[in-house]
């Protein structure tokens, strides 16, 4: 069945002229029919073209349509394939981070590609003007659905594509690798029966011969890893020397790089033919590879392949792969869920990995699977060879995943309470009867339904209203006489950030403190909910130690090791024991410490949500207080703000009346001092003007006066605080005005004659949003 003769004016956009037996099977359904369509089919069967197609009946009707992929690094994949259908007239938008997004262009799109979690994020604020465009999707094409039982992943797939089909019903093609259980996800996404495709292994283009090595497992992680490493070379080297490829999974990226380099020169012991370093094109193409140890390795007939390599290098790397000059490869397991590289013979030398929030943890059996089903170069081999390699203790369960496969289970119950919280927080859900209704959309009740004394089906009604009565009872909902519900600021704010409830409702608490320190809010972020399972190896207790001396904290274990990274941030002093977790700590810390700015500044006021933001920019700039202020502008880097710093520039306003002179003298060259200086006039320049506040009052009087805060730069959101001292006694609040302050405001202020000798009055100035100091000034009052 040719391509051209099925979709003639979208033949181009295929990468292939003919298709398969799974897709001629499946291609009527979808091109033919209405209804939802759910395909489970091999690794490596052509599944791909399954999606190409769904997406060309939604654009032969004008529609618009979605890919959802598994991973980010996917998404820019599909961008890179998918020019075909720029090619053809029609746009493709890859929807990544939050700040990168271009509403203008999504809305245009005829293809859009995203994650479970950013389709999550557009459909949450689906009503806005910014993410209006996710309720246009007329087709959803869900790759690899069965990541609904990935234990971090899966609710938020499940919830999501659950809402998007309230939102605006979109046709659903739902592609999985083989699963036992597709009848579930069928009924979920109301598939009939002739839409409903399980293609067995016999759709396999390679059939697939797959077991379970096993290693003497030590007392030593590390040694144990070269146990396992010489366990899959071992496996690998019949087939590299038969003229095969072997691809190895390994459990980190630093990992593959280790295990390439110990793997060159342990088949140069053996004598294994293997490399190319007699094709001299090959040979001179390797030297310009960016990476020094893939360069050395590459013409040695190894590479490793993966998300943090350049992308040119990672390119060559896969190129290689197919041509054959790469014999043996070592990955991470992103290459399992993206690129088609199959190889004769795959290995899994690691079951587990270190996760910076989570210590050790197994690889899930979705991913044992999809790195198994890499295994068989169709064309070239009949038979294609998976191995795990594991602990004996692990073996049997490892052989009972490769007999029985995996049924997909549905994660929802394991974070019900977020979930229900954040579609009440949409305002989706309005009564109890609308809770039971988007129960009965998710797959976690379609599952109850197949497995109901697993899931207690006859139960669950009363588990949901539970926690929805447990979110009243903690402060995230309020329900009505009528039993209408309605989200709180403090529910609003952990479905917008997208918290853990312990941690929204910790924030909440620290928001109630009289006095609110820096070291209280990375207290507060280190010891969230989200890093509550962050492991703390016995090596890096020194470094953690040193790092916090002087820092009152109760934290202990991995949420004290967290605190330690983010004050460590604040230094751009993070110790070499402490880094290798480091990034990713600091990247969660960060999105915390931005949640934790917003409950400040609705729970506390403008005043602490500035001094929350002020330690947000620290820990991402890794500069001193001093220098903070200058991060916000553009063109001013770390070490740039540090060194201004240095020489006595602290805020915006103060590299305006620098200028550019001073600001060469500081090193910027005249194109970036102009720039700079202009960027820098963007914020506030802010005064306080006394007006006719008096010098003296007589004791016992009292007179209202208005003291003016002028802006003569940029306009921001801004909280005026009013105090007043009596002698040396405590320091009182008279008023208190948060406004966005453009040019001028006036604020009304009491003056009294209190029974002392002078009252000293204090204006502050601050900004919630931006890492800018406050603006402060005095004036003394005589008590006559």
């Amino acid at each position: 069945m040719k391509v051209e003769s099925v979709v003639p004016e979208f033949a181009d956009a295929f990468g292939f002229d003919e298709f398969n037996r799974m897709q001629r099977e499946a291609a009527p359904a979808i091109l033919e029919r209405e209804e939802n369509v759910v395909a489970a089919a091999p690794t490596a069967s052509g599944k791909t073209a399954l999606a190409e197609l769904a997406i060309c009946r939604a654009l032969r009707n004008g529609g618009t349509a979605l890919f959802i992929a598994p991973l980010r690094a996917l998404t820019n994949e599909k961008e890179a394939e998918w020019a075909r259908f720029e090619e053809l007239g029609y746009s493709v938008y890859v929807v990544t981070g939050e700040r990168d997004l271009n509403p203008r262009r999504a809305e245009r799109a005829d293809i859009l590609v995203m994650t479970p979690e950013k389709t999550d994020s557009a459909t949450r604020k689906h009503d806005s003007a910014r993410y209006s465009f996710i309720t246009d999707v007329d087709c959803c094409v869900i790759d690899e659905v069965h990541l609904l039982d990935s234990d971090t992943r899966g609710g938020v797939l499940e919830v999501t594509v659950s809402r998007l089909r309230r939102i605006c019903d979109p046709r659903v093609v739902a592609l999985s690798a083989t699963m036992p259980n597709i009848e579930d996800v069928a009924n979920w996404l109301d598939a009939p029966p002739e839409t409903t495709f399980e293609f067995g292994d016999d759709y396999r283009p390679v059939d697939l011969h797959a077991g379970v090595k096993t290693y003497s497992h030590g007392d030593n992680a590390f040694a144990d890893k070269y146990r396992r490493l010489y366990r899959a070379i071992d496996l690998s080297e019949q087939h590299i020397r038969d003229g095969g490829q072997a691809l190895v999974f390994v459990s980190s990226r630093q990992d593959t790089v280790r295990a390439a380099g110990k793997a060159r020169d342990e088949l140069g012991k053996r004598d294994i033919p293997i490399g190319a370093r007699g094709d001299y094109d090959f040979h001179n193409e390797a030297k310009e590879l960016s990476n020094d140890a893939l360069r050395k390795a590459a013409p040695d007939g190894v590479g490793f392949h993966h998300a943090g390599l350049a992308k040119d290098d990672r390119d060559k790397v896969e190129q290689w792969f197919k041509e054959g000059k790469i014999q043996l490869l070592f990955s991470t397991s992103t290459l399992a869920w993206g690129v088609n590289l199959p190889a004769r013979c795959v290995v899994i030398r690691d079951t587990k990995y270190h996760d910076p929030l989570e210590g050790e943890v197994d690889i899930s059996p979705l991913d044992i699977l999809q790195m198994l089903g890499r295994a068989g170069r169709p064309g070239y081999d009949d038979v294609g060879y998976g191995w795990v390699v594991c602990d004996r203790s692990d073996a049997d369960k490892y052989r009972r995943l490769l007999r029985e496969g995996k049924e997909i289970e549905s994660r929802l119950a394991e974070d019900l309470d977020s979930h229900l919280n954040a579609e009440i927080a949409m305002g989706t859900i309005g009564d109890l009867e609308d809770v039971m209704s988007w129960l009965r959309t998710t797959f976690y009740y379609q599952r109850a339904r197949s497995k109901p004394d697993d899931y207690d089906f006859e139960g669950l009604r009363d588990r949901v209203r539970e926690t929805l009565e447990s979110l009243v009872s903690r402060g995230f909902v309020e329900m009505g006489s009528d039993l209408s519900i309605e989200a709180t600021t403090l529910g609003r704010l952990a479905s917008k950030y997208y918290l853990r409830l312990d941690t929204a409702r910790r924030f909440a608490t620290l928001c109630e403190r009289d006095t609110i320190t820096d070291d209280s809010i990375l207290e507060a972020v280190a010891g969230a909910a989200e890093f509550h399972d962050v492991s703390a190896r016995q090596s890096e207790m020194d470094a953690v130690n040193s790092v916090l001396t002087g820092v009152d904290t109760t934290l202990e274990d991995g949420p004290r090791k967290v605190l330690a990274i983010l004050h460590a941030g604040m230094a751009n002093s993070t110790p070499a024991d402490l880094r290798s977790d480091a990034w990713v700590i600091r990247q969660n810390g960060l999105r915390l410490l931005s949640a934790l700015r917003e409950f400040l500044s609705d729970f506390a006021g403008p005043r602490a949500a500035n001094l929350a933001r002020r330690v947000e920019a620290r820990v991402e700039h890794g500069v001193s207080r001093d220098a903070v202020a200058l991060t916000a502008v553009d063109g001013i880097g770390p070490n740039r703000a540090s060194k201004l710093a240095t020489g006595g520039l602290r805020s915006p306003r103060d590299v305006v009346d620098a200028g550019e002179s001073e600001l060469r003298q500081a090193g910027l060259s005249e194109g970036v001092a102009k720039q700079v200086v202009k960027n820098a006039r963007n914020f506030p320049d802010v005064d306080v003007e006394w007006g006719d506040f008096p010098d003296s009052i007589a004791t016992g009087e009292n007179q209202m006066c208005a003291v003016r805060v002028r802006n003569r730069g940029g306009g921001a959101a801004v909280g005026i605080r009013v105090t007043a001292v009596a002698d040396e006694g405590n320091e009182v609040e008279m008023t208190a005005k948060t406004t966005y302050l453009t040019d001028e405001t006036d604020v009304h202020v009491g003056v009294f004659g209190a029974p002392a000798d002078e009252v000293t009055y204090r204006v502050e100035v601050t900004f919630p949003d931006a890492p800018l100091h406050p603006i402060t000034e005095t004036r003394t009052v005589r008590v006559e």
